[in-house]
């Protein structure tokens, strides 16, 4: 096995649990995050300093190289996420999931994973709405979202929160370190 086939590998196993329990809850725990996380962070030091380090290199460059790898992809994999956090569009859960996939594959594969993501879910997210018919009614509402702040106060279309539609999105992150595990195992 080699370093990716290692972090993939953990990160399918991490994104799995996260995602059957935001399945059946509808959220994700800080402990469950926080905990996978801290493993993320052990296997980057780790694959880093045994895979990924030269015969004779000081120590302090692998670690240094992971500190950094690490630093990298906890920023760029939770500043999307984030922004979209403050807008109330996205839970706080899946915001430190998807940090955390940064602190285990680091900005490039994180932020691959990161963008899987948000295409599984938006691939999947009117196919469930047209399934149980509610599609129009959420197109409807997205619509008067758009518009509202573009119209005078009295026209504007009030959209109550209930009839906006959840959507849980760690089975998505773990669909799609799932796709990007398979890309990158075919790929070496």
């Amino acid at each position: 096995m080699n370093a990716t086939q290692i972090v993939l590998g953990g990160l399918l196993v991490f994104t799995a649990l996260c995602g059957a329990v935001d399945y059946r809850t509808g959220h994700i725990p800080n402990r469950l995050v926080a905990f996978g996380a801290l493993v993320g962070l052990v296997t980057h030091f780790a694959v880093h300093a045994l895979f990924l380090s030269q015969p004779g290199q000081p120590w302090t460059e692998p670690f240094g190289s992971a500190a950094a790898n690490i630093a990298v992809g906890l920023l760029t994999c939770s500043t999307v996420p984030l922004l979209l956090y403050r807008a109330n569009a996205m839970g706080g859960g899946d915001v430190k999931l998807l940090a955390a996939c940064g602190i285990w594959a680091g900005p490039i594969i994180g932020l691959q994973v990161e963008l899987y993501a948000f295409v599984v879910a938006a691939i999947y997210a009117p196919a469930r709405l047209a399934y149980q018919g509610e599609l129009f009614r959420l197109l409807g509402n997205s619509a008067a979202l758009i518009r509202n702040p573009f119209l005078p106060k009295d026209k504007r279309r009030e959209v109550p929160p209930a009839l906006l539609t959840e959507l849980r999105f760690g089975p998505s992150v773990f669909v799609a370190t799932a796709l990007v595990a398979l890309v990158r195992w075919r790929m070496g």
